[in-house]
């Protein structure tokens, strides 16, 4: 396979499954084992992650734009905290994020041990399905956020998608409809939340990016793959979740899941 389509396969399958709770991370695993597409450099899977998130501040512009304003606004009037939809969404994000972080960091190299063992993968898609079949019993949801406990909870729901496999926006809205929260504010709130977190990654690994020529033109292409097929994954999944029908999706991600625990007990060089 060429460079050129390696990098279009890579950006199309990051752009669909970094959105569809399905787990970006698991699908890229597995398309690198089973099509012999090398892993993407450092400058690649900066550029794509960049793409992805072009991708969300296209198609949330106006939750992002009230949430940076309100936001600012909060740090000179607190009252803004009940009174504002979007210092509302600016706590949440807060407060989830912080045990995004701090399991991200202390389970950094575990993370990596289990993205190359395709029984990790397996397990991993299993428990999304297992999320995903969940949402047939949550109840309608009325509230815009939840509660700052719901928020923690959330943080960890994200945290969860650290194993590869478990699918991060599969995990994020699952826990915001079974905490009351509208499906459409479910939606938003799950993408609101994965910006300050692809956001840092993008800031933190690009400093390392050197060089241009055909490195970086072809990142561009993957960037440019990713961000037009995230676009409409978003869409996709925002009419999905409206519509009350999230658990579908677990009819992709169940005999995923159980392919790869097949292709772990089968192909001793995926081991």
């Amino acid at each position: 396979m060429s460079p050129v389509l390696q990098i279009i396969v890579l950006g199309i399958v990051q752009g669909l499954t970094e959105f569809l709770p399905v787990s970006s991370s698991g699908h890229l695993a597995l398309t690198q084992l089973l099509f012999g597409v090398e892993e993407a450099g450092l400058t690649v899977s900066v550029m794509m992650h960049a793409g992805t998130l072009v991708a969300t501040v296209l198609i949330l512009r106006a939750p992002i734009a009230r949430a940076a304003i309100d936001g600012v606004k909060l740090l000179r009037r607190r009252s803004l905290a009940t009174e504002s939809s979007g210092a509302r969404d600016v706590l949440v994000v807060a407060v989830a994020t912080v045990p995004t972080a701090v399991t991200g960091l202390l389970l950094r190299d575990l993370v990596a041990e289990w993205t190359a063992s395709p029984t990790a993968l397996g397990i991993g898609f299993l428990v999304t399905a297992a999320i995903l079949i969940s949402t047939r019993w949550a109840a309608a949801g009325e509230h815009e956020v939840p509660n700052l406990v719901g928020a923690l909870a959330l943080g960890f729901a994200q945290s969860a998608a650290l194993m590869p496999g478990v699918s991060r926006s599969g995990a994020t809205i699952a826990a915001a409809l079974w905490l009351g929260v509208r499906p459409d504010r479910a939606f938003e709130l799950s993408m609101l939340l994965s910006v300050p977190a692809v956001l840092g990654a993008v800031i933190l690994e690009g400093r390392h990016i050197t060089g241009n020529g055909p490195g970086i033109a072809l990142a561009c292409v993957g960037a440019g793959a990713a961000c037009t097929v995230g676009l409409v994954a978003l869409l996709l999944l925002k009419k999905v979740v409206v519509r009350g029908h999230f658990s579908l999706f677990a009819l992709w991600v169940l005999p995923v899941g159980l392919a790869t625990l097949a292709l772990a007990t089968v192909w001793p060089v995926a081991r």
